[in-house]
């Protein structure tokens, strides 16, 4: 059986849409606003859900919610790495003086490093994709709810 290529094809250009998105707001100066960050959900979301709406054309009807479940959580999973080794990078080497102006929105007293810095953006990527990976699949599996025919008989309490 042919295995689906649909999470590392999404999963990509999901991660290139943050990275230009995140580009974009670094441009007008204005990425360590963390309103902005609704934007990366837009993008995420856009990207799962047609990555799994593709995936349900894809098998057809041997469509299994598990692997519907399995397919948007790959395809989150993988935007999220690539986009926290961008962000790493970003940080660290192509604009180091991004760590001190995000914090200063902060009002922290502890020592917060780069490390915990894409340690909680990595976070925030795997619980976004894992929260609207579940919602959206409750658009994509088949229901259970058993259809009553007309000459059935009445159910039993």
């Amino acid at each position: 059986m042919k295995r689906s290529t649909l999470p590392i094809t999404y999963g990509i250009i999901i991660a290139v849409g943050l990275i230009v998105y995140f580009m974009l707001l670094s441009l007008f100066g204005v990425q360590t606003k963390p309103v902005f960050s609704l934007g990366n959900g837009v993008i995420v979301a856009l990207g799962l859900y047609t990555v799994m709406k593709r995936y349900k054309a894809e098998k057809g009807s041997n469509f299994e919610y598990q692997k519907g479940f399995m397919a948007g959580l790959l395809t989150g999973f993988n935007a999220t790495i690539i986009f926290t080794v961008f962000f790493a990078i970003y940080v660290t080497n192509i604009n180091p003086d991004f760590l001190p102006m995000m914090l200063d929105n902060w009002s922290s007293h502890y020592h917060v490093g780069v490390g915990i810095v894409v340690f909680v953006a990595a976070i925030m990527g795997f619980a976004t994709t894992f929260v609207l990976t579940l919602s959206f699949m409750q658009l994509f599996k088949d229901s259970w709810n058993v259809k009553k025919s007309p000459n059935s008989p009445p159910l039993k309490s």
